[in-house]
C-alpha cells in the first residue's frame, strides 16, 4: 500500500501533488458548472492531468528547437565567413551534447511527430536563442576550455532556469497553444529541470522520459478523492461548522471552503496519508490559489477539524498532542475546544478581510 510521508522525489511526471492542484481547480469549475455530471468532469480531470504531460514534453522539445534554430543561424555565419575569409564560427552551442542527445530522444520524436503545436511556428525558438548568445552564462560556457556531458547538461540546466522558467513572451504563447497550461507550468517546469539532472550520456537515445503515470494507483488516487469531495460536500461542510461554529462559511473566500472540502476528503478516505502531510499539501495550495493569508487560516482550521474528528472516533488517524490552553483557574482546557476558539479568532479576522465568496474567474 502507498504510503505517504512527506514530499518525495517521484519517478513519474503526473504525481500527487500536481492530481491535488488539479482537483482543486476542477472541484471549483464543477460548482460553477450549472449542468452538474460527475463522470463529465472525472472525465475532464483525466484529460487535464493528460495536458499536463503534453506540456512537459512540449517543454523538453523547446530545447530542441532552440538548439536547431541555432544550428540554422550557424549555418548561415559559416556560408558568410567562407564567402568573406572570415575565422570559422564556433559549433560548440550547436554541438551540445545533451540537447544532441534530447533531439535523438526516441520518445521526445514520437510526441513531437503527433503534435499539431510546434515551436517551429512560434518566434520563441529564435527570441531564446538571441537572448541566451548574449547572456553571461553563454559567454562562459563557450570561453570555458572544460568539455565534457556534464557541463553541457548543466549550461541547459542554468539556461533554462534563466530563461524559460519565468519568461512572460513564452507564456503568452503557451495560453494561445492551449488553456491549460499556463496553470500548469510552474510545476511542471520542476520535473523538465529534473528530467535535465537525470540524464545520462551512456543511454542516448534511448534514455527515458518521466512516464506520465507511474502505476494505476495513482489514477485511483485521483479517482477517489476527486468523487469523495464532491459526493460528500454536505458532511463536509458541516464538519468546517463545527469548529467554525457561529460563523457563516459562505463569507469565506469560496476557494477556501473548496481547498478544506479536498483536503477533509483526503483525510477520510485515505488512511495511510497522515494528517500532517494532507494539511501541508493544501495549506501550500491554498498560498497559491486562493487569498494570501488563506494558508495560515485553512491550516489551523485543518489541523482543527482533524483533532475533532479523532477525538469524536470519526477519523482513525494519529496526530500528536498540542499543548492545551489554560482557562482563568489555571486548567487545562480542552485541546479540541482550546484548538477551535484559536481557530474562531481567526475565522474572524479571516472574513473581515473577505467581502463575500469569491466571484469564480473565466478560466477557472
Amino acid at each position: 500500500m502507498h504510503q505517504e510521508t512527506t514530499k518525495k522525489t517521484s519517478s513519474e511526471m503526473i504525481n500527487r501533488e500536481i492530481i491535488r492542484i488539479k482537483i482543486v481547480q476542477l472541484t471549483y469549475a464543477y460548482y460553477q458548472n450549472g449542468n452538474k455530471n460527475i463522470d463529465t468532469a472525472e472525465k475532464e480531470l483525466f484529460f487535464s492531468l493528460s495536458k499536463a504531460y503534453d506540456l512537459y514534453n512540449h517543454l523538453l522539445s523547446l530545447i530542441v528547437a532552440v538548439t536547431r534554430e541555432a544550428q540554422r543561424r550557424l549555418e548561415i555565419a559559416q556560408a558568410r565567413a567562407k564567402r568573406e575569409g572570415l575565422a570559422e564560427p564556433s559549433q560548440k552551442f550547436v554541438y551540445n551534447r545533451f540537447a544532441i542527445q534530447l533531439q535523438e530522444n526516441k520518445a521526445l520524436n514520437e510526441f513531437i511527430g503527433n503534435q499539431k503545436a510546434v515551436w517551429a511556428d512560434t518566434p520563441i525558438p529564435g527570441q531564446l536563442f538571441e537572448a541566451i548568445e548574449a547572456s553571461q552564462i553563454y559567454q562562459d560556457y563557450m570561453a570555458s576550455s572544460e568539455d565534457s556531458y556534464d557541463a553541457d547538461r548543466e549550461l541547459w540546466r542554468k539556461l533554462y532556469k534563466t530563461f524559460i522558467q519565468e519568461n512572460a513572451d513564452l507564456d503568452a504563447v503557451l495560453e494561445d497553444q492551449s488553456l491549460y497550461w499556463n496553470d500548469d507550468k510552474e510545476i511542471v517546469d520542476t520535473f523538465v529541470l529534473k528530467t535535465i539532472k537525470r540524464f545520462k550520456e551512456q543511454n542516448g537515445a534511448k534514455e527515458e522520459l518521466l512516464p506520465e503515470w507511474d502505476s494505476d494507483e495513482e489514477k485511483d488516487f485521483a479517482r477517489k478523492l476527486f468523487r469523495a469531495a464532491i459526493m460528500n460536500e454536505v458532511e463536509y461542510q458541516r464538519f468546517m461548522s463545527e469548529i467554525s461554529r457561529n460563523w457563516d462559511l459562505s463569507r469565506l473566500a469560496y476557494m477556501d471552503i473548496v481547498i478544506m472540502q479536498i483536503a477533509i476528503a483526503e483525510l477520510m478516505t485515505f488512511p495511510n496519508i497522515p494528517v500532517s502531510v494532507t494539511i501541508n499539501e493544501f495549506v501550500d495550495i491554498a498560498k497559491l490559489y486562493s487569498t494570501p493569508k488563506s494558508g495560515g487560516y485553512i491550516n489551523g482550521m485543518l489541523d482543527a477539524i482533524a483533532r475533532n474528528l479523532i477525538k469524536t472516533n470519526r477519523l482513525m488517524k494519529h496526530m500528536d498532542p498540542v499543548k492545551g490552553a489554560k482557562d482563568k483557574s489555571g486548567a487545562e482546557k480542552d485541546e479540541t475546544a482550546a484548538e477551535g476558539e484559536q481557530v474562531k479568532m481567526r475565522h474572524r479576522r479571516h472574513i473581515k478581510r473577505e467581502e463575500g465568496p469569491k466571484e469564480p474567474k473565466a478560466d477557472e
